[in-house]
């Protein structure tokens, strides 16, 4: 089950996206939603549009945090010259760096080196702390594409990574949420990126450092865990610095894709 949130002529509404998981948007449909399903559960109005007449936004705007997990692909940490870690290492974003796909995103000012970092992300849906491995799935409410940009020159010369990572349009998630997806899958799920069409990521899940279970269990001792709390998984190796007027499209398997267009 896919769950975006789209926006026709009022606010912002939760759908069920229908159609073929491989089709385009204009093959898909969207059915509106009875208020919020973190809190009210899955609703189905009467009200269906075809996808491509409305404008989705981010799947989710996290009510309290986006917790990222760094240096989580050991060939994404050697690339840059870093020790693979022995534990799950931490980071936290603002809820104002979330946009959704297809929305611009203005590189700051200030740096001159930002980077996009395809990942998968993992969408909490109730109240928990302290979750065992074993309980995991029974506190995520599903999975989205994220985008992580990072400002490469704010990360090495500050001493938190708070604004290399937190500037507004500094994650883009979406297009939807998936709430059916093995993230156990043998042989892992793909995560790739492209600029302007061109592959520069390309790797599985199997290949990170921890999983997506251990980091959410790891993540949920470290703080308490809000339904629409949204964690960041890490990311391949083939990260690069990308500049306005290029477009990042970041693919999970099972999922979407997530087109992000830059600007300055």
């Amino acid at each position: 089950m896919r769950i975006a949130r789209f926006v026709d002529q009022a606010e912002p509404t939760y759908g069920i996206v229908e159609g073929p998981a491989d089709a385009d948007l204009s093959e898909l449909s969207i059915t509106a939603l009875q208020g919020d399903p973190f809190f009210h559960g899955i609703q189905p109005t009467g009200t269906t549009h075809r996808l491509e007449d409305v404008r989705l936004v981010a799947p989710i705007i996290p009510r309290s945090k986006i917790v990222g997990v760094g240096r989580n692909w050991a060939d994404h940490a050697k690339e840059l010259g870093n020790e693979v870690p022995t534990s799950p290492q931490l980071f936290l974003k603002p809820n104002t760096a979330v946009v959704g796909p297809y929305e611009p995103v203005t590189l700051p000012s200030w740096s001159d080196e930002v980077a996009f970092e395809a990942e998968l992300a993992v969408v909490i849906g109730t109240i928990c702390k302290d979750v065992p491995v074993s309980r995991v799935d029974d506190v995520v409410f599903g999975y989205t594409v994220a985008n992580d940009l990072t400002a490469r020159d704010a990360q090495r010369t500050d001493m938190q990574w708070a604004r290399a990572k937190g500037f507004d349009g500094a994650c883009p998630l979406g297009p939807w949420i998936e709430a059916e997806l093995d993230v156990e899958a043998a042989g892992g799920l793909a995560v790739r990126s492209r600029v302007d069409g061109e592959l520069r990521q390309d790797g599985t899940t199997a290949d990170m450092v921890f999983g997506v279970r251990e980091i959410v269990a790891a993540v949920s001792e470290a703080f308490t865990l809000l339904p629409g709390d949204v964690i960041l998984t890490g990311t391949p190796s083939g990260a690069g610095v990308v500049d306005a007027g290029q477009r990042v499209e970041c693919e999970v398997e099972g999922i979407g894709t997530l087109l992000t267009h830059l600007r300055r």
